[in-house]
């Protein structure tokens, strides 16, 4: 019997997709919907989802949590660790519409909070390490509950379906932000499930990830050691909080944490310039255990801007394309043709170039 398209396995699967305004305008997601459906047969249905930049400006100076919650019982004792440790601005379903194609839905909760002055002195923590810290006690803790979103003025919203449907479900249409990624799943190591589809996200930092990590082991032991906990049963877990903990914590550039996740070979290394090279040495030995191996191309999404990363082997498909002031990265060239027809200046970044766009300051 012929197979038909769709009827056979994508061993390179998973779809990636994401588009930015340099100059903050404010975009639905519709563009984004009509790119990430054209890579429809890249994923199955185990998961879809998407992260927006810049769509809560009213409540822009909270942190917005997005939860799932598997019971009523693990929401009660949720909220309950909320009120202890954060000023609870607002908290609210996350409104959904009804679709056949997304089924057996978790509750959906998302609450803008931060942290009080006098907790973050006592405890002599940054309001961002306090929600971090918060984020994993749920996480780890509370039976049925999982932080899926924590950042500012951004959030991620995820579902068991097709990314296409996912963002009917969650109303994606009507909300606006300055950037957008998106993700289809083709789970293979991994179940399929809410908490295990993409973006993953915390704080600001969230990822969307086609490939598979083969270093997943060695780097969650690493990732761990910090505090971190891989609790989501997908590897693309670690490279969020490998993200956050280079970013944030260590203070590294983007550049700096390219070449750590996809750094050069030793032979690469060893044919830079003597203070590059020291630089990546140090880089590549500090952090050894954060080396990202396998095949893969991420989308780190960030306030003010996003940043696309191929492996150093460039064993994934990823394209970027631009015109005017947006610029388009998908797995396939023809996501981008979707999101706009009239798109130039397109290009395949080379294996371990990180291509990062950052909206103008002020602009968002």
């Amino acid at each position: 019997m012929k197979l038909l398209e769709g009827q056979v396995r994508i061993p390179s699967g998973c779809a990636i997709c994401a588009v930015i305004s340099k100059k903050g305008r404010l975009m639905t997601a519709e563009k984004i919907i009509s790119g990430i459906k054209v890579m429809h047969e890249r994923s199955n249905g185990l998961g879809g989802g998407f992260a927006g930049y810049g769509i809560y400006p009213k409540y822009r100076d909270f942190y917005a949590l997005h939860l799932f919650y598997s019971s009523s019982i693990a929401q009660a004792e949720t909220e309950q660790l909320l009120k202890d440790r954060f000023y609870i601005v607002k908290a609210e379903n996350i409104p959904t519409r009804k679709t056949p194609f997304i089924k057996d839905a978790p509750l959906i909760w998302r609450y803008f909070v931060v942290p009080p002055a006098p907790l973050l002195d006592s405890v002599q923590l940054d309001e961002k390490e306090e929600i971090v810290r918060m984020v994993m006690k749920i996480n780890t803790e509370v039976k049925g509950a999982y932080v899926f979103s924590s950042g500012k003025n951004m959030g991620a919203f995820k579902a068991m379906g097709y990314p296409e449907d996912v963002g009917f479900f969650y109303g994606l249409d009507e909300y606006e932000g300055y950037a957008w990624t998106a993700h289809g799943r083709y789970p293979t190591n991994t179940p399929g499930w809410w908490g295990g589809a993409h973006p993953f996200a915390l704080l600001d930092y969230s990822v969307v990830h086609n490939g598979e990590i083969s270093s997943y082991d060695a780097n969650r032991r690493f990732i761990e050691m910090f505090g971190y906990r891989c609790t989501l049963q997908t590897d693309t877990e670690a490279i969020t909080y490998i993200a956050d903990y280079l970013l944030r914590r260590q203070g590294l550039t983007l550049e700096e944490l390219a070449n750590v996740i996809a750094a050069p070979f030793w032979s690469v290394i060893d044919q830079k310039g003597e203070e590059e090279k020291r630089q990546l040495q140090y880089l590549r030995t500090v952090f050894s255990g954060l080396l990202v191996t396998g095949p893969f191309s991420i989308v780190l999404g960030f306030e003010g801007g996003l940043m696309a990363l191929n492996d150093r082997l460039k064993l994934r498909s990823m394209v970027v394309g631009e015109k005017d002031d947006t610029v388009y990265i998908a797995s396939e060239e023809a996501a981008i043709h979707a999101m706009e027809p009239a798109v130039g200046n397109i290009c395949a970044p080379s294996g371990g170039e990180p291509v990062i766009i950052r909206a103008e300051e002020g602009s968002f």
